[in-house]
């Protein structure tokens, strides 16, 4: 699996390490045809961000965008129910964010192998795991994660070109 530079400079947290936070919620994703896809963990970050480490299985191989959307739905095949990008502060790709993203979106694609596996680790403090914080991953209820068919241009609005809907897994304090 190819990382880039960037992802490995804030790649802070390994699963171990996630696995022993307190308040980490990990999530299950499932593709559109029910199959298990791995799972992704949110910890609360000491800068009141979170960190997010995935690992992902049968996917097909290549790069993905991983997005955060706006409910706590994923119905198959297409999840559609889970919305567009979770974007509380409706910012756009590639002008009002400095990595070129707005609050949906996660800072890499992520790149399965021929194996159709995929793990990577990110730290992002536009997303808060604070139920009253509008930047929520709880918030109106939950969000979701998505994994895309394509990887994300990081110009492309609101989508990033992205491609359909691949897997997905629900987002909520419950979990």
């Amino acid at each position: 699996m190819r990382l880039t530079a960037a992802a490995l400079a804030v790649s802070l947290f390994t699963l171990p390490a996630m696995a022993a936070k307190k308040d980490a919620v990990t999530v299950d994703l499932k593709t559109s045809t029910g199959q298990d896809a791995g799972t992704a963990t949110f910890a609360p970050a000491k800068d009141n961000g979170i960190a997010i480490h995935l690992k992902l299985k049968n996917l097909p191989a290549g790069e993905h965008a991983v997005h955060i959307h706006e409910h706590p739905m994923c119905d198959a095949p297409d999840f559609k129910t889970a919305g567009g990008h979770f974007n509380p502060d409706a910012k756009k790709h590639g002008t009002e964010n400095p990595m070129g993203h707005h609050n949906g979106d996660l800072p890499h694609n992520v790149t399965a192998g021929a194996d159709g596996t995929a793990k990577a680790n990110f730290h992002v403090s536009y997303l808060s795991l604070n139920p009253t914080a509008a930047n929520s991953l709880f918030a109106n209820g939950g969000t979701s994660i998505m994994v895309h068919e394509k990887a994300d241009d990081m110009k492309t609005d609101p989508t990033g070109n992205a491609g359909g809907r691949i897997a997905c897994g629900v987002i909520t304090a419950t979990k």
